[in-house]
């Protein structure tokens, strides 16, 4: 899969995977497990990307003795995650036109 497309589609999940609630990495995975392969070597990064670009909030909380951040989506970032889903719904469109229903 082209690298830029992959990359917006993984953006795509993470802040899927958070429009549900606050949530932290290693259950950002669990929750994308079947869904997409994802590694923390490539989700940090997405989440520091995301959060810099004010998609999402952290806050960091004690649990079982260790720091954990949580991650929380913000209104530009569920903004984001609206018109990602648009742009993958007239993708699939011109998918289907172009094959139909062959793979």
């Amino acid at each position: 899969m082209d690298i830029q497309l992959k990359k917006g589609v993984l953006e795509l999940c993470v802040l899927y995977a958070i429009s549900n609630g606050e949530s932290y990495g290693y259950k950002i995975i669990s929750d994308l497990q079947g869904i997409i392969d994802i590694s923390e070597s490539t989700l940090y990064p997405i989440l520091k990307r995301l959060e810099a670009g004010g998609f999402l909030t952290t806050r960091t909380a004690e649990h079982s003795g260790r720091l954990r951040r949580y991650y929380k989506i913000t209104v530009p970032g569920l903004q984001k995650l609206s018109s990602g889903r648009n742009d993958l719904l007239e993708i699939n469109s011109i998918y289907k036109k172009l094959f139909g229903r062959r793979i």
